[in-house]
């Protein structure tokens, strides 16, 4: 077998034809550097629809409630980010963020409701 250098740390390593990294910490540590970027991404984007979720939740206890879209901007809600929308047979679109949902109304107004889901 020949003598490989390690992607990660540089060190010779002896191993599989295949084998890129001289152990497992050093496979684990690349491969993180290299999704880095991506994860944070995906990180952000799912904290920010947990906060939206957290919002909705909170000015909505019950099954219905009209709110201001000035009430959502100043809790940080994030009106790009949802996780489905679902159009009525009357063809009114409501975005969700999961069980949560909003429809822009008329004067910035927006109605908010909650699907109940079955566990």
């Amino acid at each position: 077998m020949d003598k490989k250098i390690c992607l990660e740390c540089g060190e010779p390593f002896v191993g599989r034809s295949d084998k890129k990294f001289c152990s497992d910490a050093c496979r684990n540590s690349y491969n993180n550097q290299v999704n880095k970027n991506d994860k944070n991404f995906i990180r952000n984007t799912n904290n920010q629809l947990r906060k939206n979720w957290r919002i909705l939740e909170e000015l909505n206890p019950t099954d219905k409630k009209t709110v201001s879209k000035k009430q959502l901007m100043i809790k940080g809600f994030e009106f790009n980010l949802f996780t489905n929308i679902h159009t009525t047979k009357e063809g009114v679109t409501y975005n969700f963020c999961y069980n949560q949902g909003y429809l822009l109304l008329d004067n910035d107004m927006y109605l908010l409701v909650k699907r109940n889901i079955k566990e």
